[in-house]
């Protein structure tokens, strides 16, 4: 949940309070570089962030979201995501990794038309048998072995081969072996919204 996240630590100075600070005064964390910046929190968990000639600012850069404030204003985080909800961003409620009880998946791109995932599954984890009334989608298997059933067929797919699942199949995901399954996911259809799954059965009661 990038933006509530970020409301939960930064204006509070969760991590400004528990970071070391470097003799400019500023709190530095992961893929950084500044110059001529002084009593600033400047965080990257990816992309290079850079901050010039800045003072007294917070900048967090997560994977699917950058925040750039002033320390004395970053109260105002709480009214920027209430702003975001009312226009339904998601980034405003939703990690970039979504965690579930057979694994999670992470969003790598999305379009207007298409949405790639990166999804993991845990040893003996099983997906719902479900289906989707917008979209196909195509399964690599990049590590592992999966257990994928589309409609009556069941076949196992192996690392480096891929699967095809028509829009309006039955299908299910299952790791069978003993290391974590990961797959990339590439959905193409008119609308790849997650409230696009019927699901038919579910170990976890879904």
């Amino acid at each position: 949940m990038t933006m509530r996240w970020i409301w939960q630590n930064e204006p509070k100075y969760g991590l400004w309070d528990a970071s070391p600070r470097n003799e400019a005064g500023n709190a530095l964390r992961g893929n950084v570089e500044v110059v001529e910046a002084r009593n600033s929190l400047i965080h990257s968990d990816d992309i290079l962030t850079t901050v010039v000639g800045l003072d007294d600012v917070v900048v967090v850069a997560k994977p699917d979201a950058v925040l750039v404030t002033s320390r004395s204003r970053s109260e105002m985080v709480k009214d920027l995501v209430v702003s975001m909800r009312a226009k339904q961003r998601p980034e405003a409620s939703e990690h970039i990794r979504m965690y579930h009880p057979w694994g999670w998946y992470q969003r790598i791109d999305h379009g207007s038309r298409f949405q790639v995932k990166r999804i993991m599954v845990k040893p003996g984890g099983r997906l719902s048998l479900q289906k989707h009334h917008h979209r196909a989608e195509h399964w690599v298997v990049v590590k592992g072995t999966a257990e994928v059933t589309v409609n009556e067929n069941v076949s196992l797919v192996h690392e480096n081969e891929s699967i095809y699942i028509p829009i309006g199949s039955m299908h299910r995901l299952v790791n069978p072996g003993r290391i974590p399954l990961e797959v990339i996911e590439v959905q193409v259809g008119s609308y790849t919204g997650e409230d696009d799954i019927i699901r038919v059965e579910d170990i976890y009661g879904r």
